[in-house]
């Protein structure tokens, strides 16, 4: 199987992608790590006469600590920098974990977290931690940069806030004073399973008080999404597991799942509701962890 013909550029600056894909418009797709990308040109499911690669980009790789600012993730960087991160190994945990569950250990190797951002697919495992986490995407155009909260991101399946000519350049998690961050997934094999449902939480605690908490929901829904009435039972409320279950129901009552070959819309809508009061006890308890739960027969 063969990819069609197709004219390639691997430009200096991001300033000349950004140009590139003035000039070539719908023609062009840019080229990161390529995982996905390179197999649905061979499938023939996309058919692009333009790309775009980014390799020449280093500016666009790594993970630093800024003072003040949090941390930032270029758009390079590739699930495995992720998990082997000092910076996310230490203050965010939960990240490093989600990202090694992602996929087999020669994907995690190419894939970056710009590119699995940008596929927007509704199962994918990082963006619902990022979410949970208040993560802010930076995106550069041709008339300059701005800053999106990755929640507002995605629009729909496949489907972004990114115009034609603007590339993501850097996923930057604001400083917080979060007690503990979580993501807990189901799949249905041991590798490279796809969510049937992924939860996240973090949550910033007051002695036995829930004094913020965010709810990130992913493959349950057309784009990973807060679930802010669950959040809104638990803020300003003491910690027990009855408050938590009730956020569960309520995560469970706001996400619209679809029956597919990997679930049905009822089986994972009440595994929304138990795997977010799970998340949300590591949150509160473990600190910033992670957990991945998976079967063969998705029992």
């Amino acid at each position: 199987m063969y990819t069609p013909d197709f004219d390639y550029y691997a430009p200096q600056t991001v300033q000349e992608v950004c140009s590139l894909l003035t000039q070539f418009g719908s023609k062009a797709k840019i080229l990161s790590g390529g995982t996905d990308l390179m197999v649905k040109l061979k499938h023939g499911t996309i058919d692009y006469e333009v790309l775009i690669s980014l390799k020449e980009l280093n500016e666009l790789k790594g993970i630093t600590y800024q003072e003040g600012k949090g941390v930032v993730v270029g758009a390079r960087t590739t699930h495995n920098d992720l998990v082997n991160s000092d910076i996310l190994n230490e203050k965010y945990l939960s990240i490093s974990e989600a990202a090694h569950h992602m996929a087999g250990n020669q994907i995690r190797n190419i894939g970056t977290i710009g590119g699995n951002i940008v596929n927007a697919v509704p199962s994918a495992d990082l963006p619902p931690i990022f979410i949970a986490l208040g993560a802010i995407v930076t995106i550069l155009g041709p008339e300059g940069e701005r800053t999106v909260p990755l929640e507002d991101f995605f629009t729909g399946p496949g489907k972004t806030v990114l115009a034609q000519n603007e590339i993501v350049t850097y996923i930057t998690i604001p400083d917080q004073p979060t007690t503990g961050s979580n993501y807990i997934k189901f799949g249905l094999r041991r590798s490279g399973a796809l969510a049937v449902v992924g939860v996240a939480s973090s949550v910033t605690m007051e002695g036995n008080i829930i004094k913020d908490a965010r709810i990130a929901l992913g493959a349950v829904a057309p784009v990973p999404m807060r679930a802010k009435n669950a959040e809104a039972a638990l803020i300003g409320k003491e910690y027990t597991d009855e408050l938590l279950e009730q956020a569960g129901v309520a995560a469970s009552q706001e996400c619209s799942p679809i029956s597919d070959i990997r679930g049905s819309a009822e089986y994972r809508r009440d595994m929304v509701r138990v795997f977010t009061k799970r998340s949300l006890k590591a949150s509160i308890t473990k600190g910033h962890s992670g957990e991945h739960l998976e079967t063969e027969h998705g029992k």
